[in-house]
């Protein structure tokens, strides 16, 4: 690893392989982390708002045991460690894209890894909501749907998007660990050649790409999240 310029035919070779296929694995991993991160959402945010509203004191109480199941399964996902998660749930790849191999067959397992933590962060993001506000609405007659899509999502869109982006960086390091059974993009550059064939400069550049891609969507983020914050525009 400490002799990476030590030989200019390696470095060559290693040089070609990051202008070769560099573009189209970077590209793998955006495609796969956008409907990644879609499909999440549009498990979890659902999710993240029955926690919500459905709790004993919420717009929209909910049958105890249903809220305590619910609990119980996003913690229980929460709780398996990603690989671990990945090889269990790869059978219903096969089922759903038809290959456990390949950057398709990695979007079912993160998506199942994925979802319960964007639940958690919706649930978070709607607490911070000011419950006056909730409260007024109520009284002027709004439906619990309204309340939720006019009042809680829009008083929580700042912190909604900061943990929007949180969870696009986890989603990303779930990618890049999917690189050892399998998966495509960045991750797999740097498991394949990095680690398995001790090119270590496509190693580097990889984990650089990864990098770069986490600090672009959380400068994108926070930028968003700014602009969004009511508070921050009433004090300018």
């Amino acid at each position: 690893m400490f002799d990476l310029f030590s030989d200019p035919v390696k470095v060559a070779k290693q040089l070609d392989i990051i202008m070769n296929e560099f573009g189209f694995a970077t590209w793998e991993t955006l495609y796969s982390l956008v409907l990644e991160v879609a499909f999440a959402y549009l498990i979890g945010l659902p999710l993240g708002v029955l926690l919500v509203t459905g709790e004993k004191e919420g717009i929209k109480p909910l049958p105890k045991p249903f809220m305590a199941v619910l609990n119980v399964v996003i913690n229980l996902l929460r709780s398996v460690p990603f690989l671990i998660l990945m090889i269990i749930t790869l059978p219903l790849s096969k089922i759903i894209v038809g290959t456990k191999v390949g950057t398709m067959a990695t979007i079912p397992p993160m998506v199942i890894a994925a979802f319960p933590l964007v639940a958690r962060m919706v649930e978070s993001s709607l607490r911070e909501v000011d419950h006056g506000v909730i409260e007024a609405a109520q009284s002027m007659g709004a439906s619990a749907w309204q309340i939720v899509t006019k009042v809680m999502l829009p008083e929580a869109l700042p912190s909604l998007i900061s943990g929007c982006t949180i969870s696009v960086g986890t989603i990303l390091g779930y990618g890049a660990m999917a690189g050892i059974i399998g998966g495509g993009g960045l991750g797999k550059i740097a498991i394949n050649y990095g680690y398995y064939n001790f090119k270590f400069l496509v190693m580097w550049a990889a984990v650089i790409g990864l990098i770069l891609l986490v600090q672009i969507f959380q400068s994108a983020g926070t930028w968003l999240g700014t602009k969004c914050d009511k508070r921050l525009k009433n004090r300018s």
